[in-house]
């Protein structure tokens, strides 16, 4: 099988261990990870600001970029959802663009979404080590529906305790530019975030988008906690 994979802003520019660990998993399962030239934004920091246009721009240069048949891979939900759902929104007047838009939005998967769907990722006797805890990002489970996946696989991984977290939905503060307009809300919202994550006495939390995880380790770390945050990814090729 091939895939294209769209790394992302947060995991090229701060998380490049994340497309790593994404090529590993790839390897594992005999699929052949293309990574496209010139691939940039989703275009959804625009798009949440209010800028239509800007966005619109990003998303056709997206799906210029990907054009093809082979699916679209990514390790964050948030951009998954972007250009699944909004993408044909942006071009709803362009007949054209509207249908190119409507044809990638069908092939484009958050990675757990995929290794559960299309891999069975979860049957392979993936391993690890220590306890885990999970935390559910908004745009994952609300916006793109993908809620069991990433316990399935991490419920499946010989050698792993997965401990559930209270409150593992609610929300880490991050939100785009949401954590940039209102910091202290944001804050707010990681430091109850970092108690849920306490509370379960997991030595690592994980996630499916690196926004969500960098705002959660920032909060872990105003506390000098040795929890270990790291997306889902690293915590499934951890062993391989």
């Amino acid at each position: 099988m091939r895939v294209q994979l769209f790394g992302t802003c947060l995991v090229d520019s701060f998380f490049p261990e994340v497309g790593e660990s994404m090529l590993k998993l790839f390897r594992r399962f005999g699929v052949t990870a293309v990574f496209p030239k010139g691939q940039t934004c989703c275009g959804q920091p625009a798009f949440n600001a209010g800028y239509a246009d800007d966005a619109r721009a990003v998303a056709s240069h997206f799906l210029s970029v990907f054009d093809g048949d082979a699916p679209i891979v990514t390790p964050s939900g948030s951009c998954a959802a972007m250009v699944k759902h909004r993408y044909p929104d942006l071009f709803r007047t362009d007949p054209v663009m509207h249908a190119k838009a409507e044809r990638t939005a069908g092939r484009i998967f958050e990675l757990s979404q995929f290794l559960v769907r299309f891999l069975r990722a979860h049957e392979s006797g993936l391993a690890g080590q220590g306890t885990v805890t999970y935390h559910s990002s908004c745009h994952l489970a609300r916006d793109l529906g993908v809620r069991d996946e990433p316990l399935i696989l991490l419920q499946s991984m010989n050698g792993v305790r997965f401990i559930p977290m209270p409150d593992a939905s609610r929300c880490c503060g991050f939100g785009g530019t949401f954590m940039a307009k209102l910091p202290e809300i944001s804050c707010a919202l990681a430091d109850e975030k970092a108690d849920s994550i306490l509370a379960t006495g997991a030595d690592t939390v994980t996630g499916c988008d690196a926004g969500c995880l960098m705002n959660i380790g920032d909060a872990m770390k105003k506390r000098a906690n040795p929890v270990q945050v790291r997306h889902i990814a690293q915590v499934l090729a951890e062993e391989l």
